[in-house]
Order: structure tokens, then C-alpha cells, then sequence
């Protein structure tokens, strides 16, 4: 029977809270909204983004410059970032100020009051952000390419929203979007730490418990199908083409999402010793730079490859990731490939989850998606039972109908 690992208390009002104990002086907590930039409305885009930024320019107790000394002059931190589906804020402070942090969260999540003129600020700075995204090729062929693969849908426009929606929005269009979003019923606090169980119900109960229930009434929309596409956009100053293939996948509750994880990191994960990592880099030195990544949600996903190469590569490198692609379509993995892309991705994830504080934000997530959290037993598992017909079925249904978009 697989080791309890966490402890869990759901309050009055359904705000979920997360416990794992651990040796250690320092402690990792969080709070995850199940908000984000697919939950605005027409003539919201950009919100969520902006709305996670002026969370610390002052609460109805403290002032912007409070917020951000209350845990730094600890020593401590505080922090958040936003995604399609998530706005998660998050903290790190030695044991002793565990307290200090929960209620610090509480005060900038539900006592925020989103001055007009600290909003008109931060505007600006988004607009200055949008500007180095801009200049950065890598990060930008991303987001438009996962614009065009979710065209038509709330997840087909980019975080930060363009400069002419963020001129349309203010505080009242922030304060409906919290109001609209920011529910009991989508949050979970998860916490890591060297934190006893008491300790924890305590301080949850007296900064949370009070908070009045609140439920979300909006539904999000599943993205309809598109065509696969193939687009070139010229970039002549750009010394490097890059390009990205990709399309939908699986959900983060199919049951074929393990086996395009192990597939995805087979093919072009973290290590050196990837499919493509060997056909392009280490036997044709064809390019620097190749990866491929699987990023589910809760009613779709996306499954990409991304590389750069010098102009008149560019051809030789997409006929190699394709035959890399038709392996994995027409070739079931032997017994010895497969034990070992198991016992890889496992060691990655098991030297991940040492990282106490990308774990507590997995934590967090899990719990608000599943309401349930896995343990590293349970995941190695769930991995062990797939198999290569499994990895050939998804490499089937997911390669046919890949799009591309390059920068050259």
C-alpha cells in the first residue's frame, strides 16, 4: 500500500490545504487559483496577468512598499505567475515565519485593493515586458504558435494580452475578474516544510477560515478542432531559423497522457542521450538547440517540437525529426529501449522532486485538478504499466496531424 505522504484539511468555507513534512529550516507555501488568462472575457484579455502583478500595490492594510519588505527583511520571499488555467502565489521563509507567510497571502489574495494609479503603473511595465518578448524569437515562436493551434479558443491569445487590451483595462475590470474567479471552491494552500500537522490547521484555520464561501458559476469551453497548418514568417535580421511542430494532445486526465510524457521525453527531453538530441546534434551536428515538450490542460493539450538552425539546415533537420517521428509510429520499443526511457524519466522525477519548492507547486496543482496527489511510488507505478504499444498508439493519433510554424 503506498506511504501517505500528505496531510489534507479542507476548511468550512472548501479552500483545500496541503501539508507535506520534511526536514528542513526553510519552508515552501502557495496558493493556487484555478484562474487564469483563458477565464477572461471579451474585453479582458490581459487581466489575469495584470491582475496577479497588482496584487502587492497595497491591500486595505498595508501599502505596496509593506507587502513587498513584510517577508524580504526576514529574509524570505514572496512571488506569483500566472498560466492559461492557474494564478499561483507563492512564498519561501525559514520555518520560524511559516505564520507570517499565510497570512501575507491571505491579505494580497482576498484584501487587495488595486489602486488606480499603481494599476496605470504596472500597465506600463507589462507593455515594457511585451517589448523584450518581442525581442526574444525562442520564447515568442511559442506563444504564437500555441495562438494559432487554439484559434477560436480562450486559450488562443497570449498572457500578457497586446498593448491596445491592456489600455482598455482598469481596477473595476480587475475587481470583477476576482470576483468572478477568485473562488474558495478553485484554491488550494499547499505548504512544505518542517511544519507540524497542529501548527498548520492552526494557521490555515486563522487566516483562511474566516474567508466567505464562494463558488465559481462559469464554465470553461473546450477548444474546437482545427486544421493542421504549415507557416513561414520572415525574419531576415534574425541570424537563426527556428521552428516549432506541435499539435493537440491529451488532457490531464486521459489516460494516455503517461505514455506521451515517456514518449515526449524518449524523443527530446532533458537528456543528452534523446532521440533527437543524437540524430541532430550528436550525429550531424545540425543544431544547438532541439527539444520537444508535452503541456497538458484540463480539456486539451499540446505536443511540440522546437528547434534552431543555421538557414540552409533547415530542411536536413526536419527530414531527421520526421524520421525520428516515423519510428516511434512504425516501431514498437523493445523491451531494453523501454526499460531504460522508464528508469530515465523515473530518476529525472524522483531528482525532481528534491527540488521542495517546484514540488509544493506541483502539489498545489494536483490537488486543485485531481484532488489527489501521487506519490513517487504510485508514479513509478503508473509508468511501469505502460507499454510500447501504448507509446506506439499515442505516437499514431498525435504525429499525423502535426502543424508547423518557422521563423527564417
Amino acid at each position: 500500500m503506498a506511504r501517505e505522504e500528505f496531510f489534507v484539511h479542507t476548511l468550512s468555507n472548501g479552500i483545500r490545504c496541503v501539508l507535506k513534512t520534511v526536514r528542513s529550516e526553510v519552508c515552501y507555501c502557495s496558493m493556487t487559483i484555478g484562474a487564469g488568462s483563458r477565464d477572461e472575457l471579451k474585453g479582458e484579455r490581459g487581466v489575469a496577468h495584470l491582475l496577479e502583478q497588482t496584487l502587492f500595490k497595497g491591500t486595505t492594510k498595508r501599502k505596496a512598499w509593506q507587502v513587498n519588505c513584510r517577508l524580504e527583511n526576514l529574509g524570505g520571499e514572496i512571488n506569483a505567475f500566472t498560466t492559461k488555467e492557474e494564478t499561483v502565489v507563492h512564498s519561501t521563509v525559514m520555518r520560524r515565519d511559516f505564520g507570517k507567510a499565510v497570512e501575507l497571502i491571505n491579505d494580497i489574495i482576498f484584501h487587495s485593493t488595486f489602486p488606480d494609479a499603481e494599476v496605470e503603473k504596472e500597465k506600463e511595465v507589462i507593455v515594457d515586458e511585451i517589448n523584450m518578448y518581442k525581442d526574444s524569437p525562442e520564447e515568442r515562436i511559442y506563444d504564437e504558435f500555441e495562438d494559432m493551434l487554439f484559434e477560436g479558443s480562450e486559450l488562443g491569445h497570449n498572457i500578457f494580452g497586446t498593448k491596445r487590451d491592456l489600455a482598455r483595462l482598469d481596477s473595476q475590470i480587475i475587481r470583477a475578474f476576482v470576483e468572478r474567479n477568485y473562488t474558495t471552491d478553485r484554491m488550494v494552500f499547499a505548504a512544505i516544510g518542517n511544519i507540524s500537522p497542529k501548527r498548520f490547521v492552526a494557521a490555515v484555520e486563522r487566516y483562511f477560515g474566516s474567508e466567505r464561501t464562494t463558488t465559481r458559476a462559469t464554465q470553461r469551453v473546450a477548444p474546437q478542432a482545427i486544421e493542421p497548418f504549415c507557416k513561414t514568417v520572415s525574419h531576415p535580421s534574425h541570424h537563426q531559423v527556428r521552428s516549432i511542430m506541435g499539435g493537440r494532445a491529451y488532457s490531464l486526465d486521459s489516460n494516455k497522457r503517461l505514455a506521451l510524457i515517456l514518449m515526449t521525453n524518449l524523443l527530446g527531453g532533458p537528456s543528452a542521450a534523446s532521440r533527437l538530441n543524437v540524430a541532430l546534434r550528436e550525429r550531424n551536428a545540425l543544431t544547438y538547440c532541439v527539444e520537444a515538450l508535452y503541456t497538458p490542460l484540463s480539456d486539451s493539450g499540446m505536443f511540440s517540437i522546437y528547434f534552431s538552425c543555421e538557414r540552409d539546415k533547415l530542411e536536413q533537420c526536419r527530414r531527421v525529426i520526421n524520421e525520428e517521428l516515423q519510428r516511434l509510429v512504425s516501431e514498437p520499443l523493445t523491451k531494453r529501449q523501454l526499460a531504460i526511457a522508464k528508469r530515465q524519466f523515473m530518476g529525472q522525477f524522483a531528482i525532481s522532486a528534491e527540488n521542495n519548492e517546484a514540488y509544493m507547486l506541483g502539489v498545489g496543482k494536483s490537488y486543485l485538478v485531481f484532488g489527489s496527489v501521487d506519490n513517487l511510488e504510485e508514479v513509478y507505478r503508473k509508468i511501469g504499466e505502460v507499454s510500447p504499444e501504448d507509446i506506439m498508439s499515442v505516437a499514431r493519433e498525435v504525429v499525423p496531424s502535426l502543424s508547423t510554424l518557422t521563423y527564417i
